[in-house]
């Protein structure tokens, strides 16, 4: 694939959540969406990351967006993290990397 550029149109893509929800990127259609993409959950700086968009997530929600973060790991991983961190968005699973190289991450 191409890599993307401004204003091109981002890949859709269909996986699950830390909950183990289906989630697709069309289902947020209407909506901005902060996609963001980290190698491991529960590590220094993933963490760090994931917490600075928690901390920030009510600024994010007020520009009608959302937060999904994205990484190799599996929905228990996620689910672990998620409540470790009280973070308020959904991780999203990328065990097989489809999601990154779509994005060319």
């Amino acid at each position: 694939m191409a890599k993307l550029q401004a204003g091109d149109a981002a890949p859709d893509f269909q996986t699950i959540d830390d909950a183990g929800n289906q989630v697709k990127l069309s289902d947020y259609a209407g909506k901005n969406v902060v996609l963001y993409f980290y190698p491991k959950d529960d590590t220094p700086g993933c963490t760090k990351q994931a917490c600075s968009f928690r901390d920030s997530y009510a600024d994010v929600e007020a520009k009608n967006a959302v937060v999904l973060g994205v990484s190799p790991d599996d929905a228990t991983s996620h689910e672990k993290f998620k409540n470790k961190f009280a973070l308020p968005f959904p991780l999203l699973v990328d065990e097989d990397h489809y999601i990154a190289d779509a994005y060319g991450v």
